[in-house]
């Protein structure tokens, strides 16, 4: 029987987790749209587990045009509407909502600067290489989480807090949080944006 190998405590046994925990969480991500896609789907979490997310992902990006935000912001309200049927994404209102205001506020930043730019300032540019030795020292949000968070709202996001920023920026390699006897940890250091 194979060794399981060392991950972080947050990972459960589910073959997608683990998957995107070994391939994708903490890896720098730069695309604009891939990182609009991603606070969306943060900000679809709140009150939910990321597992469930995750299972959905495929269907959001259906729904969702693949997060075109071009196309989203053309969406009828007939679309959205059917969205609180469809079973492969959250089918609450504010969340649906959410995307296409989150889509508009995406367009106003790209008038002035790319996406990834706009979202990569708060780290400097950089990935903050963490050293936690357990899942318990990581922190829900930091005052770079706080900060996106405000400039966020103040263009028009929604579901967009501390502690969903901060959620955020792990993923997308903002900061490597994972813990140094994870698996991963070195590699990701490696990636990382400096």
């Amino acid at each position: 029987m194979e060794k399981q190998k060392p991950r972080c405590g947050w990972v459960t046994n589910d073959d997608i987790y683990r998957d995107y925990h070994d391939t994708e969480w903490g890896r720098p991500e730069r695309d604009s749209q891939a990182l609009f896609a991603k606070l969306c789907l943060d900000g679809q979490q709140a009150g939910l587990s990321w597992l469930t997310i995750l299972k959905k992902r495929d269907s959001y990006y259906q729904a969702y045009h693949n997060f075109d935000p071009q196309r989203i912001v053309a969406m009828p309200q007939s679309e959205l509407d059917a969205l609180k049927d469809n079973p492969g994404v959250i089918r609450n209102r504010l969340k649906i909502n959410s995307v296409v205001a989150n889509a508009k506020g995406y367009l106003a930043i790209e008038k002035e600067q790319p996406f990834s730019e706009f979202i990569w300032q708060f780290t400097s540019g950089k990935t903050v290489v963490n050293q936690w030795q357990s899942q318990s020292e990581v922190p829900v949000s930091t005052a770079e989480s706080k900060a996106m968070a405000k400039a966020l709202k103040k263009r028009g996001f929604t579901f967009v807090g501390e502690t969903i920023c901060y959620a955020f920026m792990q993923a997308v390699g903002m900061v490597n949080d994972h813990v140094t006897d994870c698996h991963c940890y070195a590699a990701v250091c490696e990636e990382a944006i400096t």
